[in-house]
């Protein structure tokens, strides 16, 4: 699939780091550094812009080395960017450590991922068809 891009940044378009990955990686388009304190969030320019194709979407998400090494993540995850957005994606970052992080041009701090997605149609009807579950949730089944 080819999907048209403006990079207004000042490094290379998105790329999968291996054959097999369905992510590819972003980058912060910064001027200057950016510091996190402890539960500080920041929206982040990428200096990107892209055309989705109508059915497909592009899943902003974040990346699991951040999370696990600096405990850096993103807010309103996953990000959804429409079809229909022609706007700078911006990733949301939020420190949940107890450090602060500084984040520098360049750095990869996201990862995004096309995917296609189905429109729903809603069908209003008097009940549902039962199932075994029911209504339980939020650990009813009790795994972990």
């Amino acid at each position: 699939m080819k999907i048209r891009i403006v990079n207004r940044s000042k490094h290379h378009l998105p790329a999968y780091e291996t054959s097999k990955s369905s992510g590819m990686d972003l980058r912060a388009n910064l001027n200057g550094n950016i510091t996190l304190k402890p539960l500080e969030r920041a929206l982040v320019p990428t200096g990107l812009f892209v055309e989705i194709p109508a059915g497909y979407e592009a899943q902003i998400r974040p990346r699991s080395g951040l999370a696990i090494n600096k405990g850096i993540t993103l807010l309103n995850t996953p990000g959804t960017i429409d079809a229909d957005y022609r706007g700078e994606i911006k990733v949301i970052l939020v420190n949940l450590s107890n450090e602060e992080f500084v984040v520098i041009d360049g750095e990869r701090i996201a990862q995004m991922v096309i995917a296609d997605h189905q429109k729903a149609e809603w069908v209003e009807v008097d009940e549902l068809v039962a199932t075994e579950r029911g209504a339980g949730g939020f650990g009813h089944t009790g795994t972990r």
